[in-house]
């Protein structure tokens, strides 16, 4: 599949009282030749894609809702009187001050040389050399995949083993409007202020950066788990970037998505002269296109299926022999989109066979919801509380997708998504927030977040009551998944 692009995780932001009221998870299930990623076997190199399903919604931005929820944040989300600690904060504090004017750089030519998915040759070099110059083991082409790299670190031997992501794709023509510069800088400065605290206060385990590719469609991280690139972390965190109130934070989950496409073979003819000899592949389209109009009428409200026609030069003279459509399908969960998956795939065969057409239908590779681990949201929160932001924990606000989402249900993970000042309307994918990206304001509010990210990532390898609480609430998600 080459035109499915599923987007980034900047349409976090929603209505709260649609994220908060309860919801059923049940949804009932409704001569044509298919074609599906294989998973289990090295791929050629993904192509970059052409058009992006993008997750953001019209509503990506400040929605009074949810912000007023920061002002009073919800009882379920404890702070904690003292920091776990205060000498380790100190250490990661400073380090990351210290490595401030660097990272500055790196943002910048990272933000000003943007690469779309798989292209990231670019970042790839810039991010690699500086990890390697600061006592990094790095892999370049990473388990191969020309732009992924791994940089890790060890202290002794033995002890637990933290998990980082650096995400670098930009969009096409707007640059990197989702801030993917920030979240390249933030999985480095989080690795090395960690390295730094425990180098200093003798913590043995290990470090392990992943410059993860594609996120804005090619589904990088999902492809690297499938190959084992995250099979020796105990666990993984990283941030995204939002719009919203200054020192806010969201931790959420997100839509689980299914990318199509579905392509429709008919026979061309003359459009007056000899209709009747012609098999009509625009007519396959449209009855599929209707059929998904009225599906949406039988599915939840949280469900989404959207797409698009693309037929190439077509001449209203002539019977269209061939069209494309690209589909993007998101449930809130995984059970629930491989559910609604069958049944759009079934309007989509259907219209093949009404029309006398051959359909061939190739699912991309999915992203999972986002299971965000209770333990260390919460650390995290307590650690941000300390440079007095605000975090809201919602684990029932969705409308966003994220190849992230697949590495949380294999490993307990942490994706809080942060404020950076935009203007009005310039929310994620938008050329305002590209400029927003760049600015002094966003580094050091990223910056701000490394810490927090950092010392609950410390913590995962200093505290072994911490870290069964964090493992034991990934099993517990793992048992109320599986049980659902």
């Amino acid at each position: 599949m080459t035109d499915n692009a599923a987007g980034c995780f900047s349409g976090l932001v929603h209505p709260l009282r649609r994220a908060l009221r309860s919801k059923a998870r049940e949804v009932p299930t409704a001569g044509v030749v298919h074609t599906q990623l294989d998973t289990g076997k090295q791929q050629d190199e993904p192509v970059a894609a052409s058009v992006c399903l993008s997750c953001c919604a019209p509503e990506c931005g400040a929605n009074t809702d949810l912000w007023a929820a920061l002002d009073k944040p919800p009882s379920y989300t404890p702070r904690e009187s003292v920091i776990y600690r205060s000498d380790v904060l100190a250490t990661i504090d400073s380090t990351v001050s210290g490595l401030d004017p660097e990272l500055r750089e790196i943002s910048l030519q990272i933000h000003d040389h943007p690469e779309l998915m798989f292209q990231e040759k670019y970042a790839h070099d810039t991010l690699t050399a500086f990890m390697s110059d600061r006592g990094f083991t790095v892999t370049k082409h990473y388990l191969d995949l020309e732009t992924a790299w791994r940089a890790e670190w060890s202290n002794g031997s033995g002890g637990r083993v933290l998990g980082i992501n650096s995400e670098m794709d930009a969009l096409p023509e707007i640059g990197h409007a989702c801030g993917h510069n920030l979240i390249a800088i933030a999985g480095v400065s989080v690795a090395l202020a960690v390295k730094q605290a425990m180098q200093k206060h003798g913590v043995k385990g290990k470090i392990v950066l992943l410059g993860t590719p594609a996120e804005e469609g090619g589904g990088g991280k999902a492809i690297l788990l499938e190959r084992g690139g995250y099979k020796d972390m105990d666990a993984c965190i990283m941030s995204h970037p939002m719009p919203g109130p200054e020192r806010s934070v969201v931790i959420a989950s997100s839509l689980a998505m299914q990318p199509i496409e579905v392509e429709y073979f008919g026979r061309t003819a003359h459009a007056a002269a000899s209709p009747w000899e012609g098999i009509n592949a625009l007519d396959a389209a449209f009855l599929a296109y209707s059929a998904i109009a009225v599906l949406r009428q039988q599915i939840k409200p949280d469900h989404r299926v959207h797409g698009v026609i693309k037929g190439g030069d077509l001449a209203s003279n002539v019977i269209p022999d061939y069209v494309k459509m690209v589909w993007a399908v998101r449930a809130p969960t995984k059970a629930e989109l491989e559910t609604l998956r069958e049944r759009v795939k079934t309007c989509l065969e259907s219209a093949a066979v009404a029309t006398g057409c051959t359909a061939k239908v190739a699912l991309g590779r999915p992203y999972y919801d986002l299971l965000e681990n209770t333990a260390l949201s919460h650390e995290f929160d307590n650690a941000m509380s300390q440079y007095d932001f605000k975090t809201v924990i919602l684990p029932e606000l969705r409308n966003a997708s994220t190849d992230f989402g697949n590495v949380t249900h294999e490993l307990p993970a942490l994706h809080p998504t942060y404020a950076i000042p935009t203007e009005p309307n310039g929310g994620n994918h938008t050329p305002a927030f590209t400029r927003a990206a760049g600015t002094p304001e966003a580094h050091q509010t990223t910056l701000q977040v490394v810490k927090g990210l950092a010392m609950t990532g410390f913590r995962l390898l200093d505290d072994p009551d911490f870290y069964r609480q964090v493992k034991q609430d990934f099993e517990n998600i793992k048992a109320a998944r599986d049980t659902a």
